[in-house]
């Protein structure tokens, strides 16, 4: 009898989890690496958040919460909706989950079946294809290509809806792109959704707050309200406010869903943690201060990453609207031979070699569904990035 579940053949572990575990053997081993294939801020969480923990904690705030969160968080998530988007929702239409990934994996294990199509956008987060791969759903992944700023362009939605299709998904700002839709791009495609009242919504707004230049990401249900009896709207604390590792997100849904997806957290994970839930609700409703000083310096370092980038030859560089990430074509290295000898046929063998040669860790553009393209984190410091981007034109120069 075979132990493994078919289930576990239809995904893959995560390819940008991998990248940077192999990133950090090679650098506990004496290796000199770059890092720069995690999606993590490098600042610290604010310190209003952490006193806030930490008061919970002297308050005994260490039980189990409602599997769908505290009362406090979800009233705070309530209000943040309504400050950065005019979101009116209750409590009940709230859940929180262990990070923005139990969100996604939440709503689409409670709705999938067999069969159901899921419309992604590629370049795409590596995650969601598998998420509704072990849901036995379908994914449908359109590509957008670099000529239109990576964004999903209407008349390909269109073309991609079928009688089988269950959710579109949309990642704004994404990762790996940075690519983001304003107010005027989302209504194009709010149209077409408009024409298929079976459709549901999934958008993924984690990297929201990141936009730079005077960019405002739009979201969905800000758009087309009437969309809101089939809009999953998610977002989380792990990127605005440095707290990967406390593992908050949340979801805003009709009361129906949220109900279902309750009952399947309860049956896997149960609440989040008490006391980063208490401190999420420090973040959301605190002083808002600290994404500033983030976006302030994520901007400059996406600046340099661009220049530097367009600067190394077989490489070109879009400048993204936000999120933490340059998506850059190595197509023009398709082909070459590396100084140290390694033959690049593929978006992998770049990341392969540069790694091995030159100790720079990005992850590869096909992890992302779209291939000839990397991607590279700039979560990271100005004095890093720069020895990286070194590293990189050294490389793409030294090949024949």
């Amino acid at each position: 009898m075979k132990l493994i579940a078919d289930r576990l053949d239809r995904i893959s572990p995560s390819l940008t989890i991998a990248m940077t575990s192999k990133a950090r053997a090679l650098k506990a081993a004496g290796k000199d690496i770059v890092g720069l294939s995690s999606g993590e801020p490098d600042f610290d969480t604010p310190r209003n958040v952490k006193d806030a923990a930490i008061a919970a904690i002297e308050r005994g705030e260490t039980k189990y919460t409602d599997v769908a969160g505290t009362p406090a968080l979800r009233k705070a998530v309530c209000e943040r909706f309504k400050a950065d988007h005019g979101l009116d929702f209750k409590p009940e239409e709230i859940l929180i989950a262990t990070g923005g990934k139990q969100v996604i994996f939440d709503a689409l294990l409670a709705t999938i079946n067999p069969g159901d199509e899921a419309i992604i956008p590629a370049p795409c987060w590596v995650s969601y294809p598998d998420i509704v791969e072990l849901a036995e759903g379908k994914p449908v992944i359109v590509a957008c290509d670099q000529n239109s700023g990576f964004k999903l362009r209407p008349e390909q939605l269109e073309a991609a809806i079928t009688p089988k299709t269950k959710w579109f998904l949309l990642n704004n700002p994404c990762n790996p792109t940075g690519a983001a839709y304003n107010a005027e791009e989302l209504k194009a495609l709010t149209d077409v959704l408009m024409r298929h009242p079976d459709v549901w919504v999934f958008t993924d707004d984690i990297y929201e707050k990141l936009a730079y230049d005077g960019f405002r990401p739009a979201t969905i249900l800000e758009v087309e309200p009437r969309l809101r009896d089939r809009t999953v709207t998610m977002n989380g604390c792990s990127k605005a406010y440095a707290m990967t590792g406390w593992r908050i997100g949340y979801a805003a849904a009709p009361v129906h869903l949220i109900k279902q997806m309750d009952k399947l957290q309860s049956q896997s994970t149960s609440n989040t943690s008490s006391v980063s839930q208490a401190a999420a609700v420090e973040a959301l409703t605190g002083p808002q201060d600290s994404i500033d000083t983030m976006r302030t310096a994520y901007k400059r370092r996406r600046d340099m990453m661009v220049e530097e980038l367009n600067a190394a030859p077989g490489l070109y560089c879009h400048k993204p609207e936000g999120a933490f990430y340059v998506f850059p074509s190595m197509q023009g290295c398709i082909g070459k031979t590396t100084k140290g000898g390694k033959a690049i046929g593929s978006d992998e063998d770049f990341c392969t070699a540069l790694l091995e040669e030159e100790g720079v860790a990005c992850v590869h553009g096909a992890a992302f569904m779209y291939p000839g393209h990397f991607r590279i984190s700039y979560a990271t410091s100005d004095a890093v990035l720069k020895e990286a981007c070194a590293r990189i034109r050294r490389f793409c120069e030294g090949m024949r």
